[in-house]
């Protein structure tokens, strides 16, 4: 066997691999005798099929599959002993592969496509801004007053008021279309409210449905359309009103309380106002955690010099993913995929340079991590923790195990911007919510 690599360029080339009889003869040659001991074949007893009988029936599928095996083995090893820091897998040339002929050849040469990253220098020594973001006093009361408007409860009054939803059954006029519809009169534009403001139950208001409601998403989202079909929707309509539902605020009391924070958590409107301030804070150091690793990413795939094989990389996409994805939009997505391809080379390098390895352990407490906050969002964080190791178990072992994997790169992948954040200078900025909204949105 010989193995050759013709580098074309410092991320492109192409490795040849060269089979004569003698490197793969005698795996053939064994394969065929395990079928002759195998096989049922009528007439003959079991074990005794002759060995020249097998190699007529199968002699060219046993030989085809040994070579696979033999070149993927050949392959891994090569690029493994060489250090070869290839992207994607080996792309084989099928056309050549097409034109083998496998009743008369002896010799083969199989040749395969790679593209590989080139070494590029990290530099630790970038500077990042972490915003710190405050928590000012109109930003607890506005959260007060949503929670009060969630926690309140439904009333039905006589009239309908701005801010009310109405349930009826929705016509065209002249058509066939009748549905009922739950219609948020906050939805219909500003010249279109007065109609639907001061009506009582059985009223009817006509009027045109997509310049009412001009947000064809929201409209086919509430009529449970296409947006095509919503679209298709023209003309007069009649709405005949059947409900006025109204949400009234929820009372401060403790019963409001306890169904935010959970039973006797806080007991008085002042230490209710400070947990809500608290829980901001939390909601906001996070927002600012995660902006943080996005600056981090950000700054070292944009500063680091790192040239990849974009046309090898566009066609191991479409060849990986069997026709799944067309070559338009490989183009159209390639940018987004080379971002996200950089910052994965990056870490790994940070990684292996640094030796930061995540073990089981790591695996444990960082699937703990998340599962407890999706029970904390659910509200049952408290009355599940007994059963956290359980669900770690399960999860863990979920998706044939590929769970632990996605948890395992998550967790080294911590550790490593947890590294980054050691090295690198990071100064901290106060700012206030506005303003912190308008930096992330640049």
């Amino acid at each position: 066997m010989n193995i050759v690599l013709d580098k074309k360029s410092a991320t492109e080339g192409s490795i040849r691999v060269s089979l004569k009889e003698e490197d793969y003869q005698s795996l053939v040659d064994k394969k065929i005798k395990e079928h002759s001991k195998k096989a049922q074949v009528k007439g003959f007893r079991q074990g005794k099929v002759p060995v020249s009988y097998i190699q007529k029936m199968y002699g060219k599928s046993i030989l085809v599959e040994e070579i696979n095996h033999l070149l993927s083995k050949s392959l891994t090893d090569y690029i493994k002993e060489n250090k070869l820091n290839i992207l994607g897998d080996p792309l084989p040339d099928l056309e050549k592969s097409q034109a083998i002929d496998w009743d008369t050849q002896k010799d083969f040469d199989f040749d395969y496509k790679i593209g590989m990253v080139d070494d590029f220098k990290l530099d630790l020594a970038a500077k990042i801004t972490k915003y710190e973001i405050l928590v000012d006093d109109k930003a607890v009361q506005k959260t007060i007053a949503d929670l009060k408007k969630q926690f309140g409860t439904m009333t039905n009054p006589e009239k309908s008021e701005d801010g009310d939803s109405l349930f009826g059954t929705l016509k065209q006029v002249g058509g066939d279309f009748e549905q009922d519809l739950l219609l948020e009169i906050d939805d219909l534009e500003k010249k279109e409210k007065k109609g639907f403001i001061g009506i009582s139950k059985e009223a009817t208001v006509k009027f045109d449905l997509l310049k009412a409601i001009k947000d064809t998403h929201k409209l086919s989202h509430a009529l449970n359309k296409s947006e095509e079909e919503t679209k298709a929707l023209e003309g007069a309509f009649e709405f005949t009103v059947k409900n006025v539902n109204r949400k009234v605020d929820a009372e401060i009391n403790q019963e409001f309380f306890d169904r935010v924070f959970g039973k006797d958590t806080v007991t008085d409107e002042k230490a209710f106002t400070e947990k809500v301030k608290a829980t901001i804070s939390e909601n906001y150091v996070r927002e600012s955690d995660m902006f943080l690793d996005h600056s981090i990413r950000k700054q070292f795939v944009e500063n680091t010099k790192m040239t990849l094989p974009d046309e090898f990389l566009k066609d191991w996409l479409f060849v990986s993913n069997e026709g799944k994805i067309t070559k338009e939009i490989i183009d159209k997505e390639y940018d987004m995929y080379a971002t996200d391809l950089k910052w994965t080379i990056i870490q790994n390098k940070i990684s292996e340079d640094n030796e930061i390895k995540a073990e089981h352990e790591d695996v444990i407490a960082t699937t703990k991590t998340m599962i407890r906050a999706q029970l904390q969002q659910s509200g049952m964080a408290g009355q599940m923790e007994d059963s956290l190791d359980m669900f770690v178990d399960n999860y863990l072992k979920g998706e044939n195990g590929n769970n632990y994997m996605k948890v395992f790169e998550q967790a080294r992948n911590e550790m490593v911007l947890a590294f980054v954040k050691e090295k690198i200078k990071v100064t901290t900025k106060k700012v206030d919510m506005e303003k912190f909204k308008g930096i992330v949105s640049k």
